[in-house]
């Protein structure tokens, strides 16, 4: 009889949950648990969680509740809650919810097996502890029956923890500080991806492009075996099989001249950057907390294209922060339109416990209406935008590193080209398989993706000069 126990993990949030997801999986094969694609069939259920905005805390104490038919339903069946709601709310969650065996915090996640074991002995316990040490990054070597959903991609932490303390933004509560991990054991682990097969690798952090920064400013760089970002990058993109190398999300503040330089030169590096603004008001930008101005962001915007013509950016925007007129959102729309912005993900301003933003003696002076309505006109002058740019890439070629089945459905297959964009290909759904790289033509733009056709199908008379893409915008 086999008595192997298995776990589903249900993930909230950003790249970085996701990411310490795919740790979780890791471990617990580790330890001798299978991953199941039903919560069902699982003996174990976690949940990741994301605090950013309050929906998502909300969201978990309403999954909570909903699940304690699920543990009680069979006998042995174990629940745990981390992430970064975890990390806030700490034993509390276990006060709250009976049902609820074991919670942990961000900077746990190695101790997640043996918490689990411990559960089904009966015994509940929370561990939120924070730690600077580097043991929170030592985890095991991919385990032989780990399978991830983009077997050609994976991210790859190289930092965690924010020193920055915006004042919207909980993350240096549930992350902590600025910790930096140790070059060659990133360096390594890259390697070790590449021999797997993956392709592309997105380096993560909270403030990714401050990797190494204390150090380097400390001068004892060398005594902690960390570089500067773009050191970092170079190392990278010398690394046999990693042909594209992602970095998500920087803070303005860190792009330094040799970091916008490395966009012109290192061939791995995606020309495609990931660049939260948040606002376009600088009275907004100072109230946030954001240390630089509309025109310092302008600024970089301009290096960077400098650097690489054709590179794509995205951002990070809030509508309705404390105090927000129309003529602050007049600004963000503004500068919106002057950078030309590919993409963006935008949301409405949630008030965290904890951040000054909270207290500030007009955090409610946005009515909730207006911020949705504010947030509308945002995202379609974005359709707009992203719509005109997959236009002015009809007639061009590109690379796609295939995903999988396309969400269109059909035989069609997709993946995202080096400027992160999605491409579906049609008819391609038996030629191709994840992992694999084909070059394409750019035939038709949709509002959220390209449609391309394999080189090898296009239209003879397609146009073969690299032409540079036009930009909207700065």
């Amino acid at each position: 009889m086999n008595t192997q126990r298995s776990f589903f993990i249900r993930t909230y949030g950003c790249q970085m949950n996701t990411h310490d997801s795919q740790k979780l999986a890791n471990l617990l094969h580790h330890a001798g648990y299978r991953a199941t694609d039903a919560e069902g069939d699982a003996d174990l259920l976690i949940i990741n969680t994301c605090s950013i905005r309050d929906k998502a805390e909300h969201h978990l104490y309403s999954d909570l509740g909903l699940l304690r038919g699920w543990r009680d339903e069979v006998p042995g069946r174990v629940l745990g809650v981390g992430g970064c709601v975890a990390q806030h709310v700490g034993d509390r969650l276990l006060a709250r919810f009976s049902h609820l065996d074991f919670v942990f915090g961000t900077h746990n996640l190695r101790h997640v097996p043996a918490m689990a074991a411990g559960a089904v002995d009966g015994r509940r316990a929370a561990d939120t502890s924070e730690t600077t040490s580097l043991e929170r990054f030592d985890l095991p070597a991919r385990h032989a029956g780990y399978a991830t959903e983009t077997p050609a991609r994976a991210f790859l932490t190289v930092m965690e923890g924010c020193d920055m303390f915006c004042s919207f933004c909980i993350v240096p509560q549930t992350r902590g500080r600025e910790i930096s991990r140790p070059a060659a054991d990133i360096l390594t682990e890259a390697k070790d991806l590449a021999a797997a097969g993956v392709r592309e690798v997105t380096l993560l952090g909270q403030t990714v492009n401050a990797y190494g920064r204390h150090d380097v400013r400390r001068g004892n760089a060398a005594a902690k075996g960390t570089l500067g970002f773009a050191e970092l990058l170079a190392h990278l993109d010398a690394i046999p099989g990693i042909e594209r190398v992602r970095y998500t999300s920087p803070h303005p503040r860190f792009f330094e001249p040799d970091l916008i330089g490395a966009h012109g030169t290192l061939g791995s590096l995606c020309p495609h950057v990931h660049l939260p603004l948040q606002s376009g008001s600088d009275r907004m930008l100072g109230a946030m907390r954001r240390r630089y101005t509309r025109a310092e962001f302008f600024g970089i915007v301009e290096q960077l294209r400098a650097a690489r013509p054709d590179i794509a950016i995205t951002t990070d925007l809030i509508v309705g922060f404390p105090g927000e007129t129309e003529a602050d959102f007049l600004e963000t729309l503004s500068a919106v339109e002057t950078v030309g912005f590919v993409d963006h993900y935008s949301f409405k301003y949630s008030p965290r416990p904890g951040t000054a933003a909270a207290v500030l003696p007009d955090s409610d002076s946005v009515p909730g209406e207006v911020a949705q309505e504010r947030l509308e006109r945002l995202q379609e002058l974005q359709r707009t935008l992203t719509l005109a740019y997959h236009r002015a890439r009809v007639g061009h070629p590109t690379e796609v590193l295939i995903e999988g089945p396309s969400r269109r459905g059909g035989d069609q297959i997709c993946g995202r080209d080096p400027f992160h964009r999605v491409v579906n290909i049609d008819g391609s759904a038996e030629r191709l398989a994840p992992g694999d790289v084909v070059a394409v033509e750019v035939v038709e733009a949709t509002p959220h993706s390209l449609i391309g056709a394999p080189e090898s199908t296009a239209a003879s008379e397609r146009a073969t000069s690299s032409v540079v893409l036009g930009q909207v915008g700065l």
